[in-house]
């Protein structure tokens, strides 16, 4: 077991390293003076200056590379110079040794260029957002796709079957943001009446008499539009595993034993249809993670991605760096949990790893 992990915790690292190196080689080649996009358009010439060495753009590419890892990292090699930056919160591992020392810090993603607040605190503030969003689009579409794909199963080849299949394969087909677009204009506007659900929203809303209070029914569309796809995958998953259960010698058994139907599918049949759905719900939470930015954006939900979008747009660089970083991380980061889970379900996962 300890070689599996530590040939996963090694892939995970090296996939992590050349993300943090992707993106800092490409946002630095990027046209614009982050200097100027600090501190604004009328700033004097020695304030850009003081700005660019704080920044290190008055050194080479290179050390400003790893001079962004040093930051990057939970144990850095520090200067005492750095005790009175605020940016740095770390704890002293190693004495002194010609004014240098090693620490265990938070990583730091830097400041936003337009609100000049750290990076980190505000995707952590936002984080919970995109967090709630994919978790409900994925038990949405896990509950409804495994309910669909029962169904199928047992109405095969009527049309109930044909319909779930046709429509799996236009919900594999359709990207989330335009499964969004069609999804907040019908049920957001044409149907509002209806509904009683609004095009835009997010979990909370804000009264300036009563306070904020939470907005449940602001969930349902952008976690709908989000799920689309997980959820066809899932249809069609548990379609194909329940037909091939279902004709195993031990269903017949449980028939003839005299069980009912409901006993058979749900007691019998389900549990043993199981283990491709759940490979798939793991893969897709990582992805609804990472894929929630134009869906967040659409509906006005506030999250990580709406966050992105909007800094994109802004060229606040610093927060768009911070959450493509962050959300790598939190795709490898559930990736290497589901590798340890099959590992301990599966034996065989680590005699072939």
């Amino acid at each position: 077991m300890l070689p599996f992990l530590l040939n996963r915790f090694r892939y995970s690292f090296l996939i992590l390293l050349g993300v943090v190196t992707v993106v800092f080689f490409l946002f630095n080649v990027l046209p614009g003076d982050p200097a100027r996009l600090t501190m604004g358009q009328r700033s004097d010439l020695q304030s850009l200056e003081n700005v660019r060495r704080e920044l290190h753009l008055d050194k080479p590419m290179m050390t400003r590379y790893f001079l962004f890892l040093n930051d990057l990292s939970p144990i850095s090699w520090l200067k005492n110079d750095k005790l009175d930056n605020q940016k740095y919160h770390f704890w002293k591992i190693s004495p002194a040794i010609k004014q240098h020392f090693l620490a265990i810090k938070k990583p730091y993603l830097g400041r936003s260029y337009r609100t000049k607040r750290d990076v980190s605190e505000t995707l952590l503030e936002a984080l919970p957002g995109t967090v709630i969003l994919a978790i409900s689009a994925m038990f949405l579409a896990t509950i409804l796709g495994l309910l669909l794909g029962i169904l199928a199963a047992l109405k095969k080849d009527s049309w109930i079957d044909t319909t779930s299949i046709v429509a799996s394969v236009a919900g594999i087909s359709m990207p989330s943001f335009f499964a969004g677009l069609i999804i907040a204009y019908v049920f957001g506007y044409l149907l509002h009446s209806v509904t009683g659900l609004s095009m835009t929203g997010s979990l909370w809303n804000y009264d300036p008499i009563t306070g904020p209070s939470i907005a449940w029914q602001n969930l349902l569309l952008p976690a709908l539009a989000l799920g689309v796809r997980p959820l066809a995958i899932i249809t069609q998953l548990t379609r194909s595993a329940m037909l091939d259960v279902l004709g195993q010698d031990y269903i017949r058994t449980a028939y003839a034993k005299g069980l009912s139907k409901f006993e058979v599918i749900f007691k019998h049949a389900l549990p043993n249809a199981l283990n491709p759905v759940v490979t798939a719900v793991s893969g897709w939470l990582a992805e609804l993670l990472a894929g929630s930015f134009f869906v967040e954006y659409i509906f006005g939900w506030k999250g990580v991605g709406k966050l992105t979008v909007d800094a994109l747009d802004k060229f606040d660089f610093p927060i768009v760096m911070g959450a493509v970083l962050l959300t790598a991380f939190l795709f490898i980061l559930i990736n290497l949990l589901t590798d340890i889970l099959y590992s301990k379900l599966d034996p065989r996962v680590r005699l072939h790893s």
